[in-house]
């Protein structure tokens, strides 16, 4: 009887990380198969420039980079179901009119819709896990969430090159099921009610951050072609700096603040924002780097490159959850730092491996292998321990900023490896470019590892959640 009872309690937490996971792994998805799409879709809209087609792209990431904070806030505000759903539904939705585009205005137009989407549903679903999952297994449920955006940007490449084998319109179009599912499963497993603050959104400082986050994407992905020392690169980083500041005068001494300063001055919570940025860049730029040597020197096809880069992936969830297992014995920054360090390690095994005529077993994969455990260890730990450390009612808040620092670490990595890559006459026939970049990619590796040190000093035991604080406490609390 206790056996069966067990497994009648486990039946709901299954069908809850299944939505509030698979809902931020087909958004995170979608950011990497679409890569694989673009030539495709430029050759069916054969009337667009090269740089027209690229907001396809980047229009995406600079909307939800933009957005992430203002929404999460506002998930912590209205309740994080509420905006979860709608959130899922207008992805679903703008998936939809992106695979029936007629021409490029509407299918940028729909790739800004489901950043939206995007932007709503991550940190809602980050808040949900907080507030929802059993107390003894809320650091494996994190620990499942972030591994599951970490797979999609790895596993983008496998599954974009089989989909555009039919058509690049199955990209977006396969998200239509799989959202519709998501959204019926939501509705029923997600509990009602919740850690709601019932609190107004500081729109002013909800225009700040989207502006700022914006302006500092778009120098970030528009840099290179710009001119990092041009006026508008120069513009746009003095937008998001003013935008900073105005956000830090919000924090200490707003009202209402968008980012309360009890959120921003939890140490660990600082310190794992930081990390995190690191990593990403350092990951984004050694993934790219690999799946363009793959197909670019190597000459391996988009599915090719694809399969050859699925090994990694299968890494990160055995050892997040292994990592997770290790959170209520020793600090957060031991299993974070370890991870980067081996992130970093396989990184150099790979730029000792290779060469031009090097085969992928002995060159590729026994590194690719070791940095796919380092992510495995290393993601779920900063995640887990920056949202541990808020209290409820601040936990999409909380996934909003350090999911900010994590797509800003990624615009980041990728920009500053195309600039590398461009330093050289001919990729193709130029390695050396390559090895500059992955010993770039190490060298942040293992500053990201340094930087994760300072997360936490001592074991954090899990802990139920607290309940909502008042609204007087909040403004209290703010002070």
């Amino acid at each position: 009887m206790g056996s069966s009872s067990q497994k009648a309690e486990r039946r709901p937490l299954l069908l809850l990380l299944a939505v509030l996971c698979g809902a931020p792994f087909m958004a995170a998805l979608d950011v990497f198969v679409v890569n694989l799409a673009f030539p495709a879709i430029g050759r069916d809209f054969a009337g667009s420039s090269l740089g027209d087609l690229s907001w396809v792209l980047n229009g995406y990431s600079i909307v939800y980079a933009a957005l992430l904070i203002p929404l999460g806030r506002w998930a912590d505000a209205v309740g994080a179901k509420r905006v979860f759903l709608l959130g899922l539904s207008l992805f679903t939705l703008a998936s939809v009119i992106a695979a029936v585009a007629a021409g490029l205005p509407m299918l940028l137009a729909a790739r800004v819709a489901q950043a939206v989407g995007a932007a709503a549903l991550t940190p809602a679903s980050l808040g949900l896990l907080v507030r929802t999952a059993p107390a003894s297994r809320r650091a494996l449920a994190v620990g499942l969430w972030a591994a599951s955006s970490a797979i999609a940007s790895a596993l983008g490449p496998v599954i974009g090159g089989l989909l555009v084998e039919l058509s690049w319109r199955w990209v977006f179009l396969i998200n239509a099921p799989i959202g519709v599912v998501l959204l019926i499963v939501a509705a029923r497993t997600i509990p009602a009610g919740g850690h709601a603050s019932g609190g107004r959104v500081n729109l002013v400082a909800a225009l700040l951050a989207a502006v700022g986050a914006g302006a500092l994407s778009l120098a970030l992905v528009e840099g290179g072609s710009w001119g990092w020392g041009a006026p508008p690169t120069i513009v746009c980083l003095l937008v998001s700096v003013a935008a900073a500041a105005g956000l830090t005068w919000d924090s200490r001494r707003g009202a209402a603040p968008l980012i309360p300063a009890t959120v921003m001055r939890v140490r660990t919570f600082a310190w794992a924002n930081a990390a995190m940025a690191l990593f990403s860049a350092s990951f984004a730029a050694g993934l790219l780097a690999l799946v363009v040597w793959l197909q670019d020197v190597w000459g391996y096809t988009a599915v090719e490159a694809g399969l050859a880069i699925a090994p990694g992936p299968l890494m990160v969830p055995l050892f997040a959850v292994g990592g997770q297992r290790l959170l209520g014995r020793v600090p957060a920054a031991y299993p974070a730092a370890a991870g980067a360090l081996l992130w970093a390690a396989g990184t150099v095994a790979i730029l000792a491996g290779v060469g031009s005529t090097s085969g992928y077993a002995a060159g590729v994969l026994p590194g690719w292998l070791v940095a796919g455990v380092g992510v495995g260890l290393t993601i779920p730990a900063i995640l887990t321990s920056s949202t541990a450390a808020l209290p409820p009612h601040s936990a999409s808040t909380g996934g909003a900023v350090i999911n900010m620092s994590r797509q800003i670490g990624t615009v980041v990595g990728v920009s500053a490896f195309v600039a590398i890559l461009g330093s050289g006459t001919d990729a193709a026939a130029s390695p050396e470019v390559f090895r500059t970049a992955w010993w770039i990619v190490a060298a942040v590796g293992l500053l990201s590892a340094v930087t994760a040190l300072g997360i936490s000093t001592r074991r954090a035991p899990v802990q139920a959640p607290a309940p909502p604080l008042s609204s007087t406490h909040q403004e209290r609390a703010a002070r």
